[in-house]
């Protein structure tokens, strides 16, 4: 990336979209922002009067009102000038925090639109990476730094512009000198943005670490692997320091460099003004105000020297912004989304020569030419070895995924022509890793169905069996589960899973594996609530316990992505195939 890549500031752009609502803010702030800075440049001009006029000799009472006068000017300058960058200042910080803000909901809201190929290539870690530090990286430049900027580049130019209207010959020829100061100065920018967005990927790359550590945490520590752990993260922020060092090293001498050589153009035309005065060419008046001009153009080319280096930053951590929300999920809903009829006995669904590569791993099918029909009410299990494609077909149904060739027909409707809303609102899933979310119980149930009631939860909680021992935590359902539902068993979080699903109440119903890691009286209490919630409804099943499914209306056994044999459990059996192998070995065990 970082050979194509923009090489300035311009990657700033990509912000614009997110600036344009707020262009009246923007108007006002940039409005105080001249006139602080208009505050500033009249500070010279009344302190020049201040020499000439209040300090020149004549009457003590004339003198002392001419004084006053003049330190009254003073003042009001300082009140225009404090209450001007007060504004300016509380204008911009909101700026910054509601960009800040809008850019992180856009890029999280984009991200949960991706599909699981997406997931595949990017790790959470990076992602989070960029959600926090990259924006930070911006609401620093867009409510600090950008204005900042900005002052001093008006007040730098405004300073320039009296220097060169009061002493043209010397200012000209220091200008000179600073417009070749800029050659080397855009030199060093580029290689402060080059390191700046390295320094920001090697902070993802410590980020996807540490992510993928502490949602693993059980097995790294059943595996003592806490010391190598330890170390891979301390050389992934290693890594990140070394190159924050040398991004830091250049950022510091290209600041160092526009300091010095400004400062020795400007101190070499302040010299020549001294000059002048002991010629009698200008005024003691004159030179002070040539004085503060100088040091007014030096501070702000010094400032904008440190905030050229926070835009370079800024530029890297949009660029990769950018990147996250330009990336197209390839599943999309249709331009004009078919509309599929409500079924009343469950969902009727036609799986037609599907053909399907996962993205990575192209020259391998996870299924091959693969043919169903499931009627409305039946429940069909899908059995078969371990990469035989039994999970590729959920995702298909789901449209995490669209297959290279054939199609999917629910209801009448190929999925392809529903809006992704529509047909995932059709079916329910209860994977075999339920997830509990870091909230209550009730609201995890109600996951299914947001606007559902309390009693409607609790009904579904008990069609699920989940009832009894959710009425038993200490808050009852409005007790805290913790994070993915640590305090409860695995049957507990399945009949959670049930219940959310049941309390959906989709015509469709897949069931992955769902009693495979649960203990004998979990399964049993878990398989209660299961048929409860395949009751009217069309299911399909995923198992490799064969008792699971013996009373499937259809069991379809899969191998290699290709449908191999189906029946009932009995039909199977005495055909002696893949399927009776199987339960030999299961059964006779």
């Amino acid at each position: 990336m970082e050979k194509t890549a923009p090489q300035n500031p311009k990657s700033l752009s990509g912000l614009l979209p997110f600036l344009r609502p707020y262009r009246l803010r923007i108007g006002l702030a940039l409005a105080f922002l001249v006139l602080a800075a208009a505050a500033t440049l009249a500070f010279p001009v009344t302190l020049r009067s201040l020499i000439d006029g209040g300090l020149a000799p004549g009457d003590p009472g004339t003198q002392m009102m001419a004084l006053r006068e003049h330190f009254v000017a003073l003042f009001a300058v300082a009140v225009a000038l404090g209450m001007f960058s007060a504004a300016r200042f509380y204008m911009v910080s909101w700026i910054g925090e509601r960009v800040t803000a809008d850019l992180r909901n856009a890029v999280y809201g984009h991200v949960l639109e991706q599909s699981p190929e997406f997931f595949e290539t990017t790790q959470t870690g990076e992602v989070l990476s960029r959600l926090t530090a990259d924006t930070t990286l911006v609401q620093t430049v867009v409510g600090s730094s950008l204005s900042m900027g900005l002052r001093n580049l008006v007040m730098g130019l405004g300073a320039l512009a009296m220097l060169v209207w009061t002493n043209p010959y010397v200012m000209l020829q220091v200008l000179v000198v600073l417009t070749l100061v800029v050659i080397p100065s855009l030199w060093f920018g580029r290689r402060v943005r080059k390191l700046s967005r390295a320094s920001q990927d090697r902070i993802a790359d410590s980020s996807s670490i540490a992510a993928e550590v502490l949602n693993a945490i059980p097995v790294v520590q059943s595996y003592t692997a806490e010391e190598r752990e330890s170390q891979r993260f301390s050389a992934s922020t290693s890594a990140a320091f070394d190159t924050a060092v040398r991004r830091t090293k250049a950022r510091a001498a290209l600041v160092a460099f526009i300091i010095i050589a400004t400062s020795g153009a400007l101190l070499w035309g302040l010299f020549q003004g001294t000059q002048a005065v002991m010629a009698g060419r200008i005024s003691a008046g004159h030179l002070g105000q040539t004085v503060v001009y100088v040091i007014i153009l030096a501070s702000a080319f010094a400032i904008l020297g440190e905030v050229y280096g926070d835009l370079l930053r800024a530029a890297g951590a949009t660029e990769r912004l950018m990147e996250l929300l330009g990336t197209q999920s390839p599943i999309t809903s249709p331009l004009n989304p078919a509309l599929a009829p409500t079924p009343q006995a469950g969902s009727a669904i036609k799986f037609e020569a599907l053909t399907f590569h996962y993205p990575s791993r192209p020259a391998t099918p996870a299924l091959s030419d693969f043919n169903l029909e499931v009627r409305p009410g039946q429940t069909v299990a899908l059995v078969g070895p371990s990469g035989a494609g039994k999970s590729t077909v959920f995702q298909l149904l789901l449209r995490f995924y669209d297959p290279q060739s054939g199609a999917i027909v629910l209801d009448g409707v190929a999925t392809r022509d529903l809006s992704l809303h529509s047909l995932r609102q059709r079916i329910g899933i209860v994977p075999q890793d339920a997830v509990v979310f870091s909230s209550s119980a009730m609201e995890n149930i109600r996951y299914g169905k947001p606007e559902a009631s309390d009693a409607e939860v609790m009904a579904a909680a008990s069609a699920a069996y989940a009832h009894d021992f959710l009425k038993a935590l200490p808050q009852g359902y409005n007790t805290f589960l913790g994070e993915r539902g640590v305090r409860l068993s695995g049957g507990q979080r399945q009949r959670i899973a049930i219940a959310r699903a049941m309390l959906k109440n989709p015509p469709l119903l897949l069931l992955d594996e769902a009693t495979s890691a649960l203990d004998a009286e979990s399964e049993r209490m878990v398989q209660a609530a299961l048929e409860s919630a395949m009751r009217g409804r069309t299911t399909l099943v995923i198992a490799h316990r064969l008792a699971t499914v013996q009373k499937a209306d259809n069991i379809v056994v899969m191998d290699h992505g290709r449908l191999v044999e189906a029946g009932t459990h009995v039909e199977l059996v005495q055909r002696g195939g893949i399927y009776a192998g199987l339960a030999a070995l299961q059964f006779n065990a």
